[in-house]
Parts: C-alpha cells; sequence; structure tokens
C-alpha cells in the first residue's frame, strides 16, 4: 500500500486538475451511500463530529473518515482531522492511504470554483473570503483557476487572523487586503466565499450587490448557519448535492418559513457539470450555491493523487 502525506498528497493536487477531475467523476457519476454521522463525546462537553464517507466508481473504491472538534481551537489544535484510504473495487485491496485534511480542504475548495464556473459573472473579479482556516485560505487559489480574480479581501471575526492570512497569500497579481467591516467587503463583492464555522448568520443578504455570487461551505449541520434569509430572496439557489437540503442549516432554516422550497433549487453541481441545469441566467442575478461536501468529490481527488504516482506520471 503506498503511503501519501500531506505534502505528496497536496503537491498531486494542483486546482486546475482537481477541478477538471471532480468535474469529470459528476459527469460519469460513482455510487455514493449516505454518510454516517456520528456524535462523540468524552464528557467534558465539547465533544465532536465523526464523518465516514464511502464512494466507488469503476476500478477504485475509497473511505474518507472526518473528525470534527471546534473545541480543539483552544487546545491549540486544528478542528478537523481527516484520513482516506483508496482500495481496489474488484478485489477490497488497499491501495494508498492519503492526508485527508489535504484531500478535504483542496476538494472543498476545488468544488466551489467548480461551481463558479457556471455561477459566477465571467467577468468577476473581487473575491471576499469569510473566514480564516485552511479552506478559506485556499479559495483564492483554487478561484484563481477558473475565474480573472486580481482582488481579494479577507474577513475574519478575528482581524488578526485575516490580516495574517492576507499577509501569507501568495497570489500573483493580486491585491490583498483583510477588512474589518465585513458590511463594506460585502457590498464591493462579486464573489463572497464564506469558510467558517458559524451557527449564526455573518452575511446578509441586504448587503450583496447585483450579479453577485455567494458561495455557503461552513455549514454542515442543521445547528450551523453562514446567511440570512434575505441571502436567498430573489437568488437562484444551487446545492452540491440533494443531501444539503437535508444537513443544512443554510437551507432547512429558510425553508421552515417559506423562503423558498426544495422545488425552487436550480440545479445541482452534478446537473451543471452535465449540462441538466442552466446555470447563470444574466449578469444582474444574484446566485447563490450551498455545498456540504460529497464523497464524489474525495474519490475524484483521491484517484488523482493515486494515478500521479503511476510510471511516467511526475508529481
Amino acid at each position: 500500500m503506498k503511503i501519501f502525506d500531506s505534502a505528496s498528497t497536496r503537491q498531486a493536487l494542483p486546482f486546475d486538475a482537481l477541478i477538471d477531475a471532480i468535474e469529470r467523476l459528476f459527469v460519469s457519476g460513482c455510487e455514493v451511500p449516505p454518510r454516517h454521522v456520528h456524535k462523540v463525546s468524552d464528557g467534558s462537553g465539547d465533544g465532536g463530529t465523526v464523518l465516514i464517507m464511502p464512494a466507488w466508481h469503476g476500478k477504485y473504491m475509497g473511505i474518507k473518515t472526518v473528525n470534527i472538534f471546534p473545541g480543539n481551537a483552544a487546545r491549540g489544535l486544528p478542528g478537523l482531522f481527516s484520513t482516506y484510504t483508496l482500495y481496489s473495487a474488484a478485489t477490497g485491496e488497499p491501495l494508498a492511504q492519503m492526508d485527508g485534511n489535504e484531500i478535504t480542504s483542496r476538494r472543498t475548495a476545488a468544488a466551489s470554483a467548480l461551481a463558479a464556473r457556471y455561477l459566477a459573472r465571467p467577468d468577476a473579479r473581487r473575491l471576499l473570503v469569510v473566514g480564516s482556516g485552511r479552506v478559506a485560505s485556499l479559495l483564492p487559489h483554487a478561484y484563481r483557476a477558473m475565474l480573472p480574480i486580481d482582488d481579494i479581501t479577507v474577513w475574519s471575526r478575528s482581524h488578526d487572523a485575516a490580516r495574517r492570512m492576507a499577509g501569507e497569500l501568495d497570489v500573483a497579481g493580486c491585491a490583498v487586503a483583510a477588512n474589518a467591516d465585513l458590511e463594506q467587503a460585502v457590498r464591493r463583492a462579486d464573489v463572497v466565499s464564506c469558510a467558517t464555522l458559524a451557527t449564526e448568520p455573518v452575511i446578509r443578504g441586504e448587503w450583496l450587490c447585483a450579479g453577485s455570487h455567494l458561495d455557503l461551505i461552513g455549514g454542515f449541520t442543521p445547528q450551523m448557519r453562514e446567511a440570512d434569509d434575505a441571502c436567498f430572496a430573489g437568488s437562484r439557489l444551487y446545492v452540491d448535492t440533494v443531501e444539503a437540503l437535508q444537513k443544512s442549516g443554510d437551507l432547512l432554516g429558510p425553508m421552515s418559513r417559506g423562503v423558498f422550497g426544495a422545488n425552487d433549487v436550480a440545479g445541482t453541481l452534478e446537473s451543471l457539470c452535465r449540462g441538466e441545469a442552466c446555470g447563470r441566467q444574466g449578469s444582474e442575478v444574484r446566485t447563490v450555491f450551498k455545498s456540504v461536501g460529497t464523497a464524489l468529490e474525495d474519490l475524484a481527488a483521491a484517484m488523482l493523487v493515486y494515478e500521479s504516482s503511476a510510471p511516467g506520471k511526475h508529481r
């Protein structure tokens, strides 16, 4: 069994290749059973969530395990740990173990950029990143693989963290800055991409300008929200998978209040990639993309990592 550490996993996943790999797998399709979600508590009151995400396609089968412990911030530890194991779908033989954190963070950013290929204005150049974690730090690089982004703003609840991330972003040809005024930053952005663990809305619909694209990454449970109800009113809504309608607090709350219904969702990432759903409809329309993640994206990334090590391939 091959072992890919964080550096070798990351090196095998440049965003242009990863975005294309995810798109190809959405087009061809794969088997993705419902994820297992388990709450874990050590009795201290903090606790965490364990996700187990299997998928298989062709000759490959993969399983990702994700441990999410928000209380780790107080311990000086990352809030998420993950491992990925790739198997032969024919024999069940383990083929490779990979750094699941790299798989998760890079495929998450890549999926958002893939959605933006269809939903953001093609001339969108001002990106606002809301959050300062690992996924947030990757979003500018992923989006620049799809859009002519040359102006990047970072906002975080901790302005020091936002300034630190802005200072560390290495994006040639881009103006990068932290902004402590979230409303001002949202009002001037073409694309707003949120990667937080918020449980109360941080983005207000009244701030979003005509023609903007709102990308909601962080909320993966019914208790988590990044956007208020007004973000959805008058917008075209898309999701990565229909599972988002059952898992996301960003969607469940507004649906329960009659802001929109399940039938109002304009498409999934799969239907966009297959040409079965229409993307952006004009320069003034606001679009919203809500993702909760799917094991299809993980498998696409893992296949890319594994095949990059085949004879004749260079990482």
